[in-house]
Formats: C-alpha cells, structure tokens, sequence
C-alpha cells in the first residue's frame, strides 16, 4: 500500500513539474523577457521622458492633460501620443549580430538616444535607441551600453520607429509658423520675386494702418481687407519638419530663386521672417503643386508647409482693393 501511494505521489509531483514547464515555455517571450523587455506596462501612468544624448537631454513632463517640453512650451499632442504609444505597443523583431551592429551601428559612430521612462518619480524603463534614418536598420535598441542589439518594431507601423525617439526639442514643439493676433502685429511685408510689383507692405501702428506697395504709401484701399489679412496670421501651421532632409540638399534648395518672403514684426519689437521655394517630387522631379519649402530666420532647419495652409498669405496688392 505504501509503495502505491510513494508511486502516485511521484506520479503527481513528476506531473506537476511538466505543467510547470509547459506554462513557461508558452509564457517565455522569444529572446528571454528580462533581457528584451523594452515596451512599458501599459498600466503605468508616464508622468515624465527623457531623452538625452551627446551630453544634451529633452525633457518632456506631463502637467493635467498636457505635456511640458523642457517645462516651457506645451508638447506638440500628436508627438506625444506617437512616444506614448511606442512605449506600450513596441515588440522585439529579430535580435541584431555583431556583424551586422558593426557594419550599421558602430562602424558609422552612431551614439545612441538614451531613453528614460517615469511614473512620477520613480524610474519604470530605461533603453538606448540607435537612430540611423533607415528603416531597415533604424530601429536597432538595447537595454543597456554593453546588451544585446534587437531590432524593435511596433506592428502596423511601416516606419522607422527610431525617429520617433528625436532629441531635438523643435520635433516636440508645436508645427505653427505664426501665431499671433492682429493687435499684435505692427506691421507685414510680403515679397513676390515673380512679381516684384504685386509685392506690398502693411503697417499697424496704434490702430492707424497704412498699405504700400514696393514704393510709397497707396490710398483707395479697403479697409476691411487689410484687417481681414492680418487676422490670418492667427494659428497658420506647416505640415513637418525635414529632419531627413541632407545638408547638401538643404544648401541647394536654399541657395535657390525663392518665391515668397513675408516679414513680420511684432508689436514687442521681434521679427519672424518666413522664406519660401518651390518643392519638386522626388518620383519625376516636376513641381509640387500642393507643398513648398519653408524656413524662418530663426533655425537654419527647413520644413514642408502646405498651399492649403499658407495661400490666404500669399495675396497680391491689388487684393486690398476693390474692383
């Protein structure tokens, strides 16, 4: 009796460690979870990012329903809910070989983004993001300096996820070139290198407004238009900013005929001056009839601003007067 009990008690006890060992191997992620866990619980409240790199951080800080770049300007929302996103939804691919590290990471002196993730203040996640513009390779993340390399995809995503990770404060910062009331405006010039004639000049002096053309001061204006034209400089976006754009190719399009400049001061004193050149497609080099080349004379950064966005700007004098 006693040998049928030890026997069944072996039985069970054998039993148990083989259920014990299938449910970890159906649980066990591909390339052990402790070693690839990038992706944050969604559970976790986000509270705070960083990102830093080549000795310089970003900060973004959640504050109510918003987001603080650098605790000073509000997120763009759409960039925040790309990061948050990625965190929750990111999955391993394939782990990398050191060939292939070498050949892609190492071998072109790319440093990492290091990419550190808080729930108020306590540290959840921590990972280093290789961002190399290619979407073959430009996903390649390790937990730690001396870790394994993976390829890190999120799925239904067809881009490169790297670039999601951006240091560079301009990527957080909402996508608006002027945003500014009429009341704040003191005075607006546009220039048409096409028709230099058509080009005009508005001034806003303590309500007292006057419209010149490229010479003198004009009269027989409407009045009502010149205001209407001021008040579409409030919230006038671009579409993105051309981070990928090559430092050649950025020289060439601005050492290019531009078509537009409009300068604005503002009533504090500061100027925004907005540049813009023709863009051409890249399928068969013809003129892009939706989209132009923009940059301000704050950043030498280029960006792509829409027709759709930036027409009601670009009027010609005699819009100002009646027919």
């Amino acid at each position: 009796m006693s040998r049928i009990i030890i026997k069944n008690t072996i039985l069970a006890l054998l039993l148990i460690v083989l259920l014990a060992g299938v449910f970890m191997i159906r649980n066990r992620t591909p390339f052990g979870k402790k070693q690839t866990s990038f992706a944050v619980n969604p559970e976790n409240n986000i509270t705070r990012i960083e990102l830093s790199q080549d000795g310089k951080s970003l900060f973004l800080d959640k504050d109510g329903k918003s987001w603080k770049v650098n605790g000073k300007q509000e997120a763009r929302s759409s960039a925040i809910y790309g990061i948050l996103n990625a965190f929750t939804e990111m999955e391993i691919k394939s782990p990398v070989s050191p060939g292939l590290f070498e050949a892609e990471i190492s071998g072109k002196n790319i440093v990492p983004v290091k990419i550190r993730v808080f729930e108020k203040r306590r540290l959840i996640r921590s990972f280093y993001v290789f961002r190399t513009g290619s979407n073959v390779y430009g996903n390649v993340m390790k937990l730690r300096p001396g870790a394994k390399p993976y390829i890190v995809s999120i799925p239904g995503f067809e881009g490169d996820i790297g670039s999601i990770f951006n240091p560079d404060e301009l990527f957080w910062l909402p996508f608006i070139v002027f945003n500014l009331l009429p009341s704040e405006i003191s005075s607006v010039s546009l220039e048409n290198f096409n028709e230099p004639e058509s080009s005009f000049r508005i001034t806003n002096l303590k309500g007292q407004i006057k419209l010149y053309g490229p010479g003198p001061e004009l009269s027989g204006w409407d009045t009502s238009r010149v205001r209407r034209y001021l008040s579409y400089f409030i919230r006038v976006p671009f579409e993105s900013r051309a981070f990928d754009l090559g430092r050649d190719e950025a020289l060439k399009i601005q050492s290019g005929n531009p078509l537009y400049r409009i300068k604005v001061t503002r009533t504090a004193g500061s100027e925004i001056s907005l540049t813009l050149w023709e863009k051409l497609l890249k399928e068969n080099g013809t003129r892009d009839s939706d989209r132009l080349w923009a940059k301000t004379g704050e950043r030498d950064d280029l960006f792509i601003i829409r027709y759709f966005d930036i027409d009601p700007l670009l009027k010609k004098k005699s819009y100002f007067f009646t027919e």
